[in-house]
């Protein structure tokens, strides 16, 4: 059974009733945090921006001076940012590969939790065994499982009630793994007569995915999205928080990909919050993206005005706007 992070507490801290207020975990991954709003503010732009623009918003998130140069630094080695330098200042774009990724992220991450796709009954499934001297290359494949929204059934079994064989066959080949098999099957009857197929399939669902703890992390989202919105509706949130709050409900929600296979409706119980759950992020990504905009805009004016303008949002769509 996969296991789930620590439940998202909406009024962790010290209690405050505007959890918003906090950026909570994605302040501690000042690399992550840097990637993510570039792809929410500068996506699929070319110009580079001053270092210490980036700094500067990151300041916005709590993270300190040396941590955000460093998160800089690492993303420059890992191939993910370019620098140059123009007079006295250094500037940073997203290589071409970076962009890649936080496309392919994009999609995935927005079109999440839309009207599932009718089931037909079958499972992929994934069997491997790859000894301990090719570590590396076992947890590269069980994260891009995970990915795929595949979880262990048993010990070097892996299912999803999803047809992604062409995506694991792929993986597989990219990581130079031979031992392992992709195939797709129906359940058969277990010992006592069960019955065969989609009758059979919520035990492999119960075993294979932690459903009960994923309900409990939804529901807490859910609070939380639902105060954000009710709150940015009534026009009470400043820039500042919008800034910072549009970046929590973004990651926040993207952790549920990696969580929630997407099952079909006939693999879950009756009453599942992910719909809602779509629906709220939606509603607080989009109304806070303008807000949240005009305060990128003010600290990227402190380096280069000239480049402020510049920044724009995209909407759950993905569809762009420079309107704030």
């Amino acid at each position: 059974m996969s296991s789930l992070s620590t439940v998202f507490d909406p009024f962790e801290d010290d209690g405050i009733t505007q959890p918003w207020t906090s950026p909570g975990s994605v302040a501690q991954r000042p690399p992550r945090l840097l990637l993510t709003l570039l792809g929410d503010y500068w996506w699929q732009r070319t110009e580079p921006l001053p270092s210490a623009a980036i700094v500067a918003l990151l300041a916005e998130f709590g993270v300190s001076d040396s941590a955000a140069r460093a998160a800089l630094s690492r993303l420059t080695r890992n191939g993910l940012l370019v620098t140059s330098r123009g007079g006295r200042r250094t500037y940073v774009q997203l290589s071409d590969r970076a962009a890649d990724i936080l496309d392919d992220g994009a999609r995935r991450i927005f079109s999440f939790g839309g009207r599932p796709s009718p089931w037909d009954g079958m499972w992929s499934l994934v069997a491997f065994s790859i000894p301990e001297e090719h570590r590396s290359a076992r947890d590269e494949l069980r994260k891009a499982l995970r990915w795929l929204g595949f979880a262990p059934l048993y010990d070097g079994l892996w299912v999803s009630p999803r047809d992604h064989a062409d995506e694991v066959i792929g993986r597989l080949a990219d990581l130079g793994i031979s031992t392992a098999t992709a195939f797709r099957a129906t359940a058969l009857p277990l010992p006592g007569g069960r019955p065969v197929g989609a009758a059979a399939a919520p035990d492999i669902s119960a075993r294979a995915w932690d459903l009960s703890g994923l309900q409990e992390r939804y529901d807490a989202f859910n609070t939380f999205a639902g105060l954000l919105r009710d709150q940015t509706e009534s026009g009470r949130i400043s820039i500042a928080d919008a800034l910072v709050a549009r970046t929590r409900v973004m990651d926040e929600w993207r952790a549920f990909p990696a969580l929630d296979p997407d099952l079909p409706d006939e693999l879950l119980p009756a009453t599942w919050p992910r719909g809602t759950a779509r629906e709220l992020f939606v509603a607080c990504y989009d109304l806070l993206g303008p807000i949240a905009t005009r305060r990128v805009r003010q600290v990227i004016a402190r380096f280069s005005p000239e480049l402020a303008d510049r920044a724009a949002y995209h909407n759950s769509a993905l569809v762009m706007s420079d309107a704030v």
